[in-house]
């Protein structure tokens, strides 16, 4: 969940603060990315335990929501990082 919020909550802060602009909030598109990574890590091994117990550890439709948010905050991060690549090449070319 952290994943998904972390790049809206950093434009939403820039948005409101006088000494931050949005670009500086889309300069933060790893964190998403490294977010999404942890919790598909911990989603793959919070179903390598349920397998392991049978099922009886409970924890699948957690670990479902939790590789789903992740793989959404991959995509979040990864998105905001081909803008800001993007809006570097054409400042590039347009000065």
């Amino acid at each position: 969940m952290l994943a998904v919020v972390s790049l809206p909550v950093a434009i939403s802060f820039a948005r409101r603060s006088d000494e931050l602009s949005l670009l500086h909030a889309v300069y933060l598109f790893p964190v998403p990315i490294l977010l999404g990574l942890l919790a598909v890590q911990q989603a793959r091994r919070a179903r390598e335990r349920v397998a392991r117990t049978l099922g009886r550890a409970g924890g699948v439709r957690q670990a479902r929501w939790g590789r789903a948010f992740g793989v959404l905050g991959i995509a979040i991060g990864v998105t905001a990082g081909l803008a800001l690549g993007f809006y570097a090449l054409l400042a590039g070319f347009s000065g």
